[in-house]
């Protein structure tokens, strides 16, 4: 089952745009280098040819991944800060630590946050989602040790 992305209108527009430039634009001007490569001469030690094509692999790779973040994506909108949920900012206190810290809870795809990331996907974020203020989650790491956070708020 592929994974939902939560995204923002605005970062589901500028993904679009790219997914857009990257399958016209994208790949004529990359077929352009490769065939000028081409014309140097051996493709065997034809650097340029090699790195175009890699080049062109990489770019397919990300409009693959793009096209299927737009395919299976929600787009988030107003958040109520009653429960942690995909676009909130959520504040958190680790056990054992007197500092809060404020994750922006969603897609890496959102540019421009002013927090650190917490995807729904993380062991941390299945734990977070739905949680309300004043709730404890205890959750796996990836190192296998449990940890446990607090939810001070949700923005």
């Amino acid at each position: 089952m592929p994974t939902t992305h939560y995204l923002s209108q605005p970062a589901f527009d500028r993904l679009k745009a790219e997914h857009d430039e990257l399958t016209t634009v994208g790949r004529v001007s990359i077929a352009r280098k490769i065939e000028t490569a081409r014309e140097l001469g051996d493709l065997k030690e034809n650097g340029d040819y090699h790195a175009a094509k890699d080049f062109q692999g990489q770019m397919e790779a990300r409009i693959r991944q793009l096209a299927s973040m737009i395919e299976h994506c929600e787009i988030v909108e107003g958040i109520d800060g009653s429960a942690v949920e995909p676009g909130a900012v959520v504040e958190l206190r680790y056990e054992g630590d007197q500092d809060t810290e404020q994750y922006f809870f969603g897609s890496v795809e959102e540019r421009g946050v002013d927090h650190e990331i917490i995807s729904p996907q993380s062991p941390l974020g299945k734990a977070l989602l739905g949680k309300a203020p004043g709730e404890l989650v205890s959750f796996e790491s990836p190192t296998g040790a449990t940890l446990t956070v607090e939810v001070i708020t949700i923005q």
